[in-house]
């Protein structure tokens, strides 16, 4: 769609303000709102100036003008608004030389699409997100001086079976680590999730399922694959119409990996492939009937698996999930028959569905950052036909503690996975994808959340050593 094209729709459709809106370095989408009779072809082209040092962890004051450029494909109907709007992802550009700006998330993604091209390996990239959440009733929490504490409910949840209700207690709930499939009424958000699904629909999002997750209060909705800065909007899209359509129903959404204690955490398996001359790469002789190149782009993966956790698993509470022992894919390795490694290689039966699946990343992740960097990662493999080594198709969680200890993990820590960051990066500043300014502003933006996080006391520290 053109400038012309949306400024005739804003017309046509009576659209009465146009939502601008663009990611930062957390992967939290921001917007302004601008009135329809400001929004011509010239503002369309020429870009939104705005205030980058607003932004944590962009611009100084004294450098901060910033604009927005808008992406006209991107637009689509706020379902959310009393007042007609269409909502328009941007990314952000320096105002004196025009060039994407560095630290932009979006600017990183379409320097990732532009850096495969340039390799000559391929010239489009699909990605499948896989980005479950939780919904409660009921959300407190506090961190005060002399106070920590969180408490989270929903009528729906295991552990409130014995619960007194007005109306009595129906019963039907799944257990703990028990929610994967249940129909009604133990599956009690059927209709939530269908309207979080036909909402998506509706403003042109491509979908396809959903369901009740394995935790208590977990769900999963279907996204079909896209490009990378397409399904990039589109996961941004997707946690914004979770959050909006929950808070509709008196409910909270949230994508936070952990939020309770001793059920299954929050993931972000994320499916990938590369094409070529309208050919899938991926496809080929090898095991699981991968290509050479396919196997060289997971090597990729696992030997930068702990660099790529500050993108893909960047939260504090991204390492309650990641925990070796457990049943999260912490192990460094790959299979086709088993769920147990950090990369999988899905079945299929054609050719053009052949893929790679990350099972480490979780939706704390910024997605632009995170595909950009998982797509790094595996051009170096590539690149440098990186071996992957054998696949483990095992069950690895069933491994004696002699051959267990012979597997590598991904981090265990933020803290580590920021080292892991500060000391491998070459691949990501490959053809000018991410910045060192990028790299540096990110974990300096990340190690003020663990410090935070760090120098908090815990109410599980009190249990355990107050009385000492």
């Amino acid at each position: 769609m053109s400038a012309k094209d949306l400024v005739k729709r804003i017309a046509d459709e009576d659209i009465q303000y146009v939502d601008i809106r663009f990611t930062d370095p957390r992967g939290k989408l921001q917007h302004v709102t601008v009135i329809n009779d400001e929004v011509d072809e010239d503002f369309l082209d020429g870009g939104f100036m705005f205030d980058g040092s607003s932004i944590a962890g962009w611009k100084s004051i004294d450098k901060s003008d910033m604009k927005l450029i808008v992406d006209c494909d991107s637009a689509y109907l706020d379902p959310f608004y009393a007042e007609k709007t269409i909502a328009v992802h941007c990314h952000v550009v320096e105002p004196d030389t025009g060039e994407t700006y560095d630290r932009c998330p979006r600017s990183t993604a379409m320097r990732a699409e532009e850096h495969l091209k340039s390799t000559g390996i391929g010239d489009t990239s699909f990605w499948g997100p896989e980005a479950e959440f939780f919904l409660f009733d009921d959300v407190r929490y506090s961190n005060s001086i002399n106070k920590v504490s969180y408490e989270v409910d929903a009528a729906d949840a295991s552990w409130n079976t014995d619960a007194e209700y007005e109306m009595g207690n129906m019963g039907h709930r799944p257990g703990v680590k028990g929610g994967y499939f249940p129909v009604n009424p133990t599956d009690a958000a059927q209709d939530l999730r269908s309207e979080m699904l036909s909402t998506m629909k509706n403003i042109g999002m491509k979908v396809d399922k959903h369901h009740h997750e394995v935790a208590s209060c977990q769900h999963e909705l279907g996204l079909v694959f896209g490009t990378l800065v397409k399904q990039a909007d589109e996961l941004q899209k997707y946690k914004y119409i979770v959050h909006n359509v929950a808070h509709a129903y008196g409910k909270s959404a949230t994508f936070m990996p952990k939020p309770i204690y001793g059920d299954n955490g929050t993931g972000m398996h994320v499916n990938m492939s590369i094409w070529k001359d309208g050919k899938p790469l991926f496809a080929g002789d090898k095991y699981a009937d991968l290509s050479q190149d396919a196997l060289y782009f997971i090597g990729g993966i696992l030997k930068h698996a702990k660099s790529l956790n500050a993108f893909t698993n960047p939260s504090t509470n991204s390492y309650k999930r990641l925990i070796p022992g457990f049943e999260a894919p912490v192990l460094r390795a790959y299979s086709a028959s088993n769920r147990s490694g950090c990369v999988r290689i899905p079945y299929s039966d054609s050719p053009k569905a052949k893929r790679v699946e990350a099972r480490f990343p979780d939706p704390a992740a910024n997605p632009y950052l995170c595909f950009a960097a998982l797509l790094m990662a595996g051009l170096d493999g590539i690149k440098n036909k990186i071996d992957p080594g054998p696949a483990s198709d095992k069950d690895l969680y069933d491994l004696p503690p002699e051959e267990l200890a012979g597997i590598p993990t991904v981090c265990g820590s933020l803290r580590e996975a920021l080292d892991e960051l500060r000391a491998d990066h070459d691949y990501l500043v490959e053809g000018g994808v991410f910045s060192q300014s990028q790299i540096d502003g990110y974990i300096e933006l990340k190690e003020e959340e663990n410090q935070t996080y760090e120098h908090t006391p815990h109410p599980v520290e009190f249990q355990m050593y107050y009385s000492c």
